[in-house]
């Protein structure tokens, strides 16, 4: 459901408020907002994210995971009148602490994400599956991760030139990320949001 019938440039989105803990993102220059998602959406992504930031600590890369606090301005068509905001995002500290003062916005002259995850739910599906990929490929983001309770299984999407090479896991396999190649972890348990 879109709530702006005037589009918005990215620049007036960055300074939107409507007085309420409403987020929104930005899509093609009309807000839209985020929902909070069933419980099992928001145990996948606490989750990952806990399970990202052990990675990251027994890897000792200066990185950290965020769990839907980063958003991504994006491209659509010729125009870059949206911002995404990925339920997971893994990016270098440093850049993340560099927006300290900020909107939490990834502007598309800065490095891309290391990393992103979209938990998938009825309302997304379409989005996170064509559209997401499409954007994230051409922001060269290296790794997008579908996760899919609907369908019980999680996408591994690989950057190769802008497009996104794809592989599906389910139940007991093991999720095999060049990112966290450490990360002990089966497309079950991250789907059911626990070890």
């Amino acid at each position: 459901m879109t709530t702006t019938t005037q589009k918005l440039s990215f620049e007036d989105y960055l300074a939107y408020s409507d007085g309420t803990d409403t987020r929104y993102e930005l899509i093609d220059g009309a807000l839209v907002p985020m929902s909070l998602g069933t419980g099992k959406h928001g145990a996948i992504i606490h989750f990952l994210t806990r399970q990202f930031e052990d990675t990251i600590t027994q890897i000792e890369q200066p990185w950290v995971a965020l769990p839907a606090l980063v958003g991504i301005r994006s491209p659509r068509g010729r125009r870059w009148d949206t911002s995404r905001i990925p339920d997971v995002t893994v990016l270098p500290l440093a850049q993340w602490e560099a927006m300290e003062n900020r909107e939490a916005v990834i502007d598309f002259n800065e490095p891309p994400p290391l990393l992103v995850v979209e938990v998938i739910s009825p309302s997304t599906q379409a989005d996170d599956y064509r559209s997401k990929r499409s954007e994230y490929g051409l922001l060269e983001i290296p790794e997008y991760w579908i996760v899919d309770p609907l369908e019980n299984k999680v996408a591994i999407c690989l950057l190769d030139h802008e497009f996104y090479d794809l592989t599906e896991f389910h139940g007991d396999t093991l999720i095999q990320s060049p990112t966290l190649p450490v990360l002990k972890l089966t497309a079950a348990q991250i789907l059911a949001g626990k070890l």
